[in-house]
């Protein structure tokens, strides 16, 4: 990647759960320039981790090209597995914690972390709930998504 010429882009996420394990929605809001888009969704049963990791999996997703991304997430989890590396550990270690426990949501990190060598992504905390307006955009438009009607099941969610 040649990274002077790589266009910049903020991308908010959040993920909701009705009840955890239970229906959940995420939601993007991507900015660019004077660009912006919106994404939303949702599964009958999930939890609200794979909601979480599963809004950076979209508003990466909807690049077009590699990008320089500033990705704001209110999840402490999906920041701390990349920023402290506790996810590519996962990968590196077979999708293992340690020698006894698995990983949760191998699927989705593997897909979060191939997404992440194809753009140059600095993952944000910011405090949900707090006044932050593309935030609280995301959480209205993940907890819509999660009171849907006919949400198809998330096919890798295991109990």
């Amino acid at each position: 990647m040649n990274k002077e010429s790589l266009q910049e882009v903020e991308i908010y996420t959040d993920g909701s759960c009705l009840h955890n394990p239970g229906a959940g929605g995420y939601g993007v809001v991507l900015l660019y320039g004077k660009h912006r888009k919106e994404f939303s969704g949702g599964f009958s049963l999930t939890t609200n981790n794979r909601m979480e990791i599963f809004a950076t999996i979209v508003g990466l997703r909807s690049l077009k090209k590699p990008c320089k991304v500033r990705l704001y997430t209110d999840s402490q989890y999906v920041v701390n597995a990349i920023n402290k590396g506790w996810a590519q550990k996962w990968e590196k270690n077979g999708w293992k914690r340690n020698s006894k426990e698995k990983a949760k949501n191998p699927d989705l990190w593997a897909d979060l972390l191939a997404l992440c060598r194809s753009h140059e992504v600095e993952f944000i905390w910011v405090r949900g709930h707090a006044g932050n307006k593309e935030n609280e955009r995301c959480d209205r438009l993940a907890f819509d998504a999660a009171h849907g009607n006919n949400l198809p099941p998330d096919e890798n969610y295991l109990n």
